[in-house]
Order: structure tokens, then C-alpha cells, then sequence
């Protein structure tokens, strides 16, 4: 009998520590949300990914993910409010002028940056010219060329061609030269808007860069002047000389309408 009742108390004891070692496991073990079989020697490739000999455990390390948790950390509260009131003001210029006084002018340098930003995010283009305007009068401005760059293009994707050129004549003013990808998305928005002329000044532009020219712009016009035959052999010729080793792809002749 006593036999019997200290094996009972044994295999309870081994039955609580059993149990605590468990907790204390979970505790310690981080949150597992993907488990992939791997025959690797254990190290670390990224920031909560750890590879052990038999599994790879990815883990939450407690901080918000995704766009949104950068967003929130870029923009400060008062600048969320700014585009709040620029966004319930849009429309009535009146009002728009005495917010932007009253609010946009007293923000600090970065929070001003952060607003442009997500207003060209949120494709608010009208308001970001207007945000653009307002940081250029700062006596902290200074000419950037990311800063025209990103509001040229979503101008551009808007197909506001007008407002995008303004821009660039401002630009080229200050001595700033846009990039391969600027370059290609106001030349793809004149072929859009049905203009080839400007987007044939635009590459003539481009041509006279300080960088060299990238492949992309060409392609583009390239393939949006196929309706206009001596254009596109002009830039055919140039691609040609500039890019020896590449080969461009020439439709049948009946789509230029020869035939």
C-alpha cells in the first residue's frame, strides 16, 4: 500500500514539473507563424527568422508592420491634421489660402515633407502643388530634385501635363536635371495626352543630360510613335547608336499605314 501511494506522489511531482517546464517553454519560445523543414546548420538570415538544423521559426517581435506602421511613424499629428484641413478645404481657395497661413506655414521642415509626400501618395496632386509652393518659400529650401521628381510624376500620371511642365521649367531653372525614371513618365504622359511634338522635347532633353540615358524612355517612345513613322526613326536611329547590342522590334509595315 505504501509502495503504491509513493509511486502516485512520484509520478505527480514528475507530472508538475513536466507542466512547468512546459509553460516555461511557451513562454520563452517566440510566437511560431511558419514552419519550413530545412536540412541548413542553424543561423540567422533576418530580423525575426531563425534557422535552426530542422526548422525555421518566424517570429512577431512586437512592432506594427506594413506601409501603414511607416506612414504613422513619418507623419506626425499635426501634420495628419494639416491634410485633413487641406482635404475639406479643396475647392474654396479662399479658405484653402487662410488654412494653409494658419496651419501649413508653421510646421516644422520634415513634417512639411511628410505632408507633400502623402498627399502625392493619396494622388491629391492640386494640393500638392499648392504643398510644394508653400515649402519653397522656406528660408530652410534649398533645390532638390527628389522633391520636383516625385510631383512631376504623379502630375504626370494624372495627366496634368500643364502643371507637370511648370514644374520642370522650375526645375531646369535651378539647374536640376530629372532622372531616367522622371524622364519616362512625362514622355509616356505627352503620348498619352496624344502629344508626340512634347514628348519628342522632352527626349531631345533628355538627350543633353548629364547622366546617360537608360533604355526605358526609348522603348516608350519607341512603341507610342509607332502612328508616326519619321519620328520613331529618328529615335530609332539614336537608340541604335547609343545602345549597339540591343535589338528593337519592328511591327509589320501595314501598321505604319504604308501599305
Amino acid at each position: 500500500m505504501a509502495t503504491a501511494i509513493a509511486a502516485i506522489l512520484k509520478k505527480s511531482r514528475i507530472s508538475k514539473i513536466s507542466s512547468l517546464l512546459i509553460v516555461r517553454s511557451l513562454i520563452k519560445t517566440p510566437n511560431v507563424t511558419n514552419t519550413v523543414f530545412s536540412e541548413t546548420p542553424c543561423r540567422v538570415l533576418d530580423r525575426g527568422l531563425i534557422f535552426s538544423n530542422c526548422v525555421a521559426r518566424s517570429y512577431h517581435d512586437g512592432r506594427p508592420r506594413g506601409s501603414l506602421w511607416r506612414g504613422k511613424k513619418l507623419i506626425g499629428k499635426e501634420a495628419i491634421s494639416v491634410i485633413l484641413g487641406l482635404k475639406r478645404f479643396k475647392g474654396d481657395e479662399e479658405k484653402l489660402g487662410k488654412f494653409v497661413k494658419s496651419h501649413v506655414l508653421r510646421l516644422l521642415k520634415m513634417d512639411m515633407v511628410a505632408v507633400l509626400n502623402e498627399l502625392e501618395r493619396q494622388e491629391e496632386v492640386s494640393l500638392a502643388v499648392k504643398m510644394f509652393l508653400s515649402i519653397k518659400r522656406q528660408d530652410w529650401y534649398r533645390p532638390d530634385v527628389y522633391l520636383y521628381k516625385d510631383l512631376i510624376i504623379a502630375l504626370a500620371k494624372s495627366k496634368k501635363m500643364e502643371e507637370a511642365m511648370q514644374l520642370w521649367d522650375s526645375m531646369r531653372e535651378e539647374n536640376l536635371y530629372p532622372d531616367s525614371q522622371t524622364y519616362t513618365e512625362v514622355i509616356r504622359g505627352f503620348l498619352r495626352h496624344g502629344s508626340p511634338a512634347d514628348a519628342m522635347n522632352i527626349f531631345e532633353d533628355m538627350k543633353q543630360s548629364p547622366d546617360p540615358p537608360e533604355e526605358l524612355p526609348f522603348r516608350i517612345l519607341l512603341k507610342g510613335l509607332l502612328p508616326h513613322p519619321l519620328l520613331r526613326n529618328k529615335v530609332k536611329q539614336d537608340f541604335e547608336e547609343i545602345f549597339p547590342d540591343q535589338r528593337i522590334y519592328d511591327p509589320p509595315e501595314e501598321i505604319f499605314g504604308l501599305r
